[in-house]
């Protein structure tokens, strides 16, 4: 729970608070003190008097009644000081910054449980152990530094590590990114990640309230809670970036399925983060980066000029914007000659605009004033402005100042000389802007949000789909493991998704009569072992009776072979859609270009089950090999359409059987007209 005691205390003791400030209990006076906390400050140490000119009581029992304890002493004395804190001094806060819990030993863990409890008991809040502790704009309950500049419209960053906390504040600090409050969790025991956003949904004014969230995550306790509360804040108007570090594919449990080789814990975080809206980052540097963006006027277009004085700059920034899916456009006309017309001999203003080194701020602020005000071709402005050591850049930054506060463009500072005009960007940060210092972070981050959907629709895409169907077909599989090949379609059927014509048998005349009817060439697969291709047991193109006979006798006798399937040869685009049931996440869906090279190019994008058909399209267009599906080189393109209805469908008929644990339907035979399943398993547990 969080209180108002938690967030706006009338008073707060530091238990273990000392003169040393280079340990967490002195410094965390020292940032209640220098942070100007308006309340009564109190301070518990046995062995001191006066603790950086504050009186000290030398017994917790001493105290008066006090709103929010900081506990830093050692872990074993916290349960029983929370206990008397809580029973006699109606403290109903605590700040647990002792490590030594729940993330040592067992020991630590019991510790830990006995001041959860007894916070429970009293309806008190409890912010860590483990933890560098709280900061917002009513008091400075950390030991850390740097101290943030901290302002209402400032960022609210929610962390689960301390120090990785720290080391994003010094990030965002050079970026000049601002904040409105810092949490550090800890271990979390009783507030998490979900829970603190769970608040700031539930108590969100968008008058008084940051728009902005950061979010650095190493565990995802609830999901279903963190993308109900993360979508809420979206949709009321915020922006949301998180890390989420600890899903590499080491991590991922060894499967049979191409779907679960390749659904890892990481695709689960993807899709989440897709479903939510949330932006992904993977760097500290990446998040800050995207932190400052969302603090500025937000796109409505992907066209960029790019105003410069350094050539070399201006064309990595063009290269790494074009990478991510934004546009540079060439300017030409009358107009841009006219600009030119201004501008000192030699310079250019095709795009990237080079004003030259020897370029003023006058023709600065004239190049900004065109883009902004008759190039409508032009959605945003980035300005690559340092110094070649020739000039002081007060008056330059000054003018970019002016051009930031007036323009409805928004324009994206790359000021690069941290080192050589460091006074001077500093003053310009001073005035409340942000610094992009390098120009390819900025276009990754810029890309990264241009391909972030907004959130989905929390309404299920029912229509088409037999659940009552599904659940008889379910219920009446008696065991767990791949299910028949007769069976696959039935599954799929109840959501409407079409495939190949096939028969499935054991008796060789039945499959060449069936053939007959069917007509060649036709498709023979073994049935039994889960990957077909590896052992031999697909042949393509069969033309002849005979030929089906003899490959019918041969598969037969591949180990585990039960029967043998035959369809209808089709040609198409293959393509691959699959799922894996992700424990507390749900159904992960993946899609990608299929055949044998789904697990080896690894070219999927997920989505966490049930999606909307925005889901399916934004996965579809995030592939890299989309440009295969849209149509390339004179082919036409696949039925973008159908394949997303395919993972919609796929995705609804999961929502409603739990039981099956992964589905591959690989391949999908696709053209311009149809997109028709041609092979599936599915692995069910009971």
């Amino acid at each position: 729970m969080i209180n108002r005691e938690l967030l706006d205390p009338q008073s707060i003791v530091v238990i273990g608070g000392s003169n040393n400030v280079h340990k967490p209990g002195g410094a965390i006076v020292r940032n209640l003190l220098q942070g100007g906390y308006q309340g009564t400050m109190r301070i518990v140490n046995p062995k001191e008097d006066q603790v950086q000119g504050i009186k000290v009581f030398h017994d917790a029992k001493e105290l008066p009644p006090t709103e929010l304890a900081v506990l830093v002493i050692p872990a074993k004395f916290c349960p029983d000081t929370v206990e008397l804190l809580a029973k006699e001094k109606q403290t109903r806060a605590f700040i647990i910054i002792s490590a030594g819990f729940g993330e040592e030993t067992k020991a630590g863990a019991e510790l830990e449980q006995r001041i959860l409890d007894t916070c429970k008991q009293y309806d008190a809040a409890l912010i860590g152990p483990n933890c560098i502790g709280l900061l917002n704009r009513n008091h400075h309950s950390v030991f850390t530094q740097p101290i943030p500049k901290l302002s209402p419209k400032g960022v609210d960053f929610v962390s689960g590590s301390g120090a990785t906390a720290v080391f994003i504040l010094e990030s965002a600090v050079i970026k000049g990114l601002q904040f409105n409050s810092v949490w550090s969790i800890g271990n979390g025991k009783q507030i998490g990640i979900e829970d603190v956003l769970q608040y700031m949904d539930e108590q969100y004014n968008p008058d008084t309230d940051s728009p902005v969230k950061l979010l650095y995550i190493e565990n995802i306790s609830n999901p279903d809670k963190l993308l109900f509360h993360a979508s809420s804040l979206i949709r009321k108007g915020c922006r949301i970036a998180a890390i989420k570090a600890g899903s590499s594919e080491s991590g991922s449990r060894a499967a049979s399925s191409h779907t679960g080789a390749i659904a890892s814990s990481d695709a689960a975080v993807e899709a989440l983060f897709r479903k939510a809206g949330i932006v992904r980052c993977h760097s500290r540097e990446e998040l800050t980066t995207v932190g400052c963006i969302f603090t500025l006027p937000p796109l409505t277009g992907k066209r960029f000029a790019i105003v410069t004085h350094a050539g070399g700059p201006g064309v990595m920034l063009t290269d790494a914007l074009s990478k991510g899916g934004l546009e540079v456009p060439h300017l030409e006309g009358p107009i841009a000659e006219e600009m030119k017309s201004k501008l000192f001999p030699g310079s250019s203003v095709a795009n990237p605009i080079d004003i030259l080194a020897t370029g003023t701020p006058e023709q600065l602020g004239t190049v900004i004033d065109y883009c902004e005000q008759q190039m409508d071709d032009i959605d945003a402005i980035a300005v690559i402005y340092g110094t070649p050591g020739l000039t002081t850049l007060y008056e330059a930054y000054e003018v970019l100042h002016q051009k930031i506060q007036t323009c409805k463009k928004p324009i994206f500072p790359i000021l690069p000389s941290l080192h050589t005009a460091g006074p001077e960007v500093a003053e310009f940060l001073a005035k409340g802007h942000v610094n992009f210092s390098d120009e390819v972070t900025l276009a990754t981050a810029l890309s990264q949000i241009m391909r972030t959907p907004a959130p989905a629709p929390p309404e299920v895409q029912l229509y088409g789909i037999d659940i009552p169907r599904l659940h008889k077909t379910i219920m009446g599989i008696n065991e767990s493991g791949y299910v028949q090949p007769t069976l696959v379609r039935e599954i799929l059927s109840c959501a409407g998704i079409p495939m190949v014509p096939e028969v499935v048998s054991a008796d060789k005349d039945e499959l060449i009569s069936c053939a007959n009817r069917m007509g060649y060439p036709v498709v023979a697969k073994v049935v039994g072992p889960v990957h077909k291709s590896d052992v031999g047991g697909v042949t393509l193109n069969i033309r002849t009776p005979e030929h089906l006979a003899l490959e019918f006798d041969r598969m037969m006798l591949i180990q585990d072979a039960s029967a043998v399937m035959v369809q209808k040869m089709l040609k198409g685009t293959e393509l691959f859609i699959g799922a894996k049931y992700e424990e507390r996440f749900g159904h992960v869906v993946l899609c990608g270009l299929g055949g044998i090279f789904v697990e080896v190019l690894k070219d999927v994008q997920s989505g966490l089950a049930p999606l909307s058909y925005g889901e399916a399209f934004s996965m579809i267009h995030s592939l890299r090999g989309y440009k295969i599906i849209k149509g390339t080189r004179g082919q036409k393109g696949l039925n973008e359409q159908k394949y997303a209805e395919i993972i919609v469908r796929l995705s609804t008929l999961l929502r409603f059987a739990t039981e099956i644990k992964e589905i591959d339907i690989n391949p999908l035979l696709a053209d311009e007209r149809d997109v028709v399943a041609v092979d599936a398993r599915i692995l069910i547990e009971k």
